[in-house]
């Protein structure tokens, strides 16, 4: 079923977070093979805080309708919101905002809203991320909302992924990591790895883990995003190894990856 985005319209200037506004595309560029960083300008957007998401609803012409949530994955600096779709096999949107949307074409879209997995300048704790696969969006718009701030509380993003080609953000997390003194990145790559990576491919572990987060005494505040799986694996672990249930943030998307 072909489905599009909205055409034409009036924009929408409330500023509710329940209700459906129309952005605009302004630009697009792909992460990788099949994941896409959108951009878009909403008027009487009035902000977001990072690690919100935002819901896109298109709409096919007999009139049949899906909609989907996408976490934010930039900083609130500039008025516009750009999220990072990775495209589902056989799915009805996301082959859409990654192969077919284009510069100028609108999009019917609600939020941000979430208050909950957010990260906010003023929290001066230390802040341990970890992501798996394309997880990582909301944890990069902590990391580039932290890196605007100034805020000086350590940071450290473990990033999970398949392979260096499934990498999102790539050159931009290559270059933070080797600039900020805020941030500190660690990667498992569990299918294949870089040119020279010290170990083979590995499924993340409890021990790995452990080895590549601020440990439980420094009292971070955790944020853990990925597959369902892989999220309830992750925390069960933390838990166990003495990290504080209260400090332990999670958001999880549909799907049954373990943490592969």
């Amino acid at each position: 079923m072909a489905i599009r985005g909205v055409r034409n319209g009036t924009r929408e200037a409330h500023s509710v977070s329940s209700v459906w506004r129309v952005a605009e595309v302004v630009d697009g560029f792909p992460e990788n093979a099949t994941a896409r960083t959108i951009r878009l300008r909403v008027d009487g957007l009035a902000g977001h805080l990072a690690g919100q998401h935002i819901d896109i609803r298109l709409t096919a012409e007999d009139g049949y309708t899906a909609v989907r949530s996408y976490s934010v994955a930039s900083a609130d600096t500039d008025g516009h919101l750009e999220i990072t779709v990775d495209e589902l096999h056989e799915g009805e949107v996301s082959p859409y905002l990654v192969r077919d949307l284009e510069v100028g074409d609108k999009l019917e879209i609600r939020g941000p809203v979430g208050g909950w997995f957010v990260w906010q300048p003023g929290n001066m704790n230390r802040v341990q991320l970890i992501g798996g696969g394309s997880g990582v969006v909301p944890l990069m718009s902590m990391i580039r909302a932290h890196q605007a701030s100034g805020n000086e509380a350590p940071f450290r993003l473990l990033y999970s992924l398949k392979s260096p080609e499934s990498s999102l953000y790539r050159d931009e997390l290559r270059r933070l990591g080797r600039e900020s003194a805020k941030l500190m990145i660690d990667y498992v790559y569990t299918r294949s790895t870089p040119e020279g990576w010290p170990a083979g491919p590995a499924r993340l572990t409890s021990e790995a883990l452990l080895g590549k987060i601020f440990p439980p005494e420094e009292n971070p505040d955790v944020f853990v995003c990925g597959q369902t799986v892989f999220v309830e694996t992750v925390a069960d672990w933390l838990v166990t190894a003495g990290y504080s249930s209260e400090s332990i943030k999670t958001e999880r998307f549909g799907g049954t990856g373990g943490t592969r």
